[in-house]
Parts: structure tokens; sequence; C-alpha cells
């Protein structure tokens, strides 16, 4: 289970290093799309395929609701593999969707990250 809060920072080639907590869950692959809320959401690659290969084709492929949303979390995602030191690349769309600097704080949400920029999370926290 991925929880907790941590700051953290991108690095000048625009790589994360992962929380040290999360590590082994991520080892496997992971998959960084848009998150709902202005950041960036990442999941372990298993557990992409498992909720987003699921659930997205069982919607009605002729809703316009359907294909807004596979094309949000689809066109949007990357997979990656950390390396030893445990960092991710995060793709400068992504970086632009979330609004993030070299400050971030990365946020477990039971099945996935969240990577966000400091000021929106707490704005988030606020309200």
């Amino acid at each position: 289970m991925l929880l907790g809060e941590y700051d953290h920072t991108i690095d000048d080639k625009n790589r994360l290093t992962l929380p040290a907590r999360f590590r082994q869950a991520l080892a496997g692959g992971i998959v960084l799309t848009r998150g709902l809320d202005a950041c960036v959401a990442a999941y372990p690659a298993d557990d992409w395929q498992q909720l987003f290969e699921s659930r997205l084709p069982g919607l009605n492929p002729l809703s316009h609701e359907t294909r807004v949303l596979e094309r949000f979390y689809y066109t949007g995602a990357v997979e990656s593999t950390p390396d030893k030191q445990g960092r991710v690349m995060l793709p400068p769309a992504l970086i632009e969707h979330a609004g993030l600097g070299r400050e971030v704080v990365v946020v477990g949400m039971r099945d996935r990250l969240e990577i966000w920029n400091p000021a929106r999370w707490a704005e988030y926290q606020a309200a």
C-alpha cells in the first residue's frame, strides 16, 4: 500500500527520485499519466494493467464521456522503470500538466502516487 507525503525534487534532467519507501512496490515498472486534480499520477505497472485495462474497456465506446476519459489517461501515459537510484523521468508534458518545478510533493494514495506542485498541494489541503 502506498501511503504518506514526502517532499522531493526534480533534477535538471527531469528525473524524480522516488521516496525509498515506495521503490520496492514500483521496481517492476511504473506508468505515469495525468492526474485528475492537476497532478501527475503514478501507478505500479501491474496495478495500471488491472485498473485501466479491466475498467475502461467495459465502458460504452460510443459514449463521448468514455472517449474523453480514455484520451485523458492513455494519451498522457508513459511507461518507465526506475533506475538503480530509484529515479524516473517525468516527460515535459506531464510536468506542464501539473505545473511542476524543482520542488514537488509525492503523495501515497493507496494504489498510486500523486506528484504535486507544493503550492497547489497546499491549496488543495487548505480547501
